[in-house]
């Protein structure tokens, strides 16, 4: 799968960068560890960190405002914690913070996009159904894919309302959930779409509902693997590199705004992980008085 359309690179590298330092790795939530699982299978020496906003989530029922406000707080965080690159795995932070946070951090960093790009180049039908966030949907950013690759593609776009809740709450294949996501599907299944574009990093731990539901009739997009490629051809380029096994096992540092139980969960059944979750506060402007500092 081609990565052009989902990564954004910062040239900015900080002085004291060290190739055995972690690389972090963000997400408004639980979603973003379908990158982290991508990036342990690519990247298996390097040391990560996943934080998840769950605190604040879902993204993609906030202003603009908001999400920049805690895409850049949260990489200041982890450059403090001594991240020596960032994965913003979330689509919708992506869309409408990534110009603004490779401004303003030290460290490199990787970004994603809904894969419109390689869904033009497999789909035989030419229709073609994306699932993301309002968010996503509605910016710039995402605007601008589809004109510079749309071609001659129809695209269904469908905002995923409750999706990422669900998956929030380890909801991957309840009757509730099924009827949900099989209403999103239908219209695209009765338009004859043969590709789905997975928008949102929630959404590939749907995979085996939407087979259920779609059977083979759509090939999925799912950009992970290739943002995990990228990162590799970043640090790379930096010298960041990690190729030293560590001397114990390398398990990721979990970290969550919200009690963490649901991301030790998924982690657990869906990654094979079984890890602690950090409790850490991380204010920013917007949510400083709603956030107490943790003991």
């Amino acid at each position: 799968m081609s990565a052009s359309a989902v990564t954004l690179l910062n040239p900015t590298t900080r002085a004291d960068a060290d190739a055995s330092a972690p690389v972090g790795i963000f997400d408004s939530g639980l979603g973003g560890l379908s990158v982290l699982r991508a990036v342990r299978a690519v990247l298996p020496h390097e040391r990560l960190i996943y934080v998840a906003d769950s605190l604040h989530a879902p993204y993609g029922e906030k202003d603009d405002d908001f999400i920049v406000d805690r895409t850049l707080a949260i990489g200041e965080w982890l450059v403090a914690q001594g991240a020596k690159a960032l994965v913003v795995a979330c689509n919708t932070a992506t869309a409408q913070s990534i110009a603004l946070v490779r401004e303003r951090l030290p460290i490199p960093l990787v970004g994603v996009e809904p894969g419109i790009k390689p869904a033009t180049a497999v789909s035989k039908s030419r229709v073609v159904g994306v699932l993301a966030t309002q968010v996503t949907l509605r910016s710039a950013r995402f605007q601008s894919l589809l004109d510079r690759y749309a071609a001659d593609c129809r695209f269904i776009l469908q905002p995923g309302h409750g999706l990422v809740q669900a998956v929030e709450r380890c909801d991957t294949s309840s009757p509730q959930l099924m009827a949900l996501l099989e209403s999103y599907l239908a219209p695209m299944l009765d338009a004859h779409a043969d590709t789905l574009v997975l928008g949102c990093t929630h959404y590939p731990f749907l995979d085996r509902a939407i087979r259920e539901i779609a059977g083979e009739r759509l090939h999925i997009i799912d950009t992970s693997v290739a943002i995990a490629r990228q990162l590799d051809r970043l640090l790379d380029a930096h010298t960041l590199k990690h190729a030293a096994s560590p001397d114990t096992d390398n398990v990721p540092r979990f970290c969550s705004t919200a009690d963490g139980e649901s991301q030790r969960q998924l982690a657990a059944s869906l990654l094979q992980i079984d890890a602690p979750v950090e409790h850490v506060s991380i204010p920013s402007r917007r949510t400083r008085l709603a956030e107490p500092d943790i003991a």
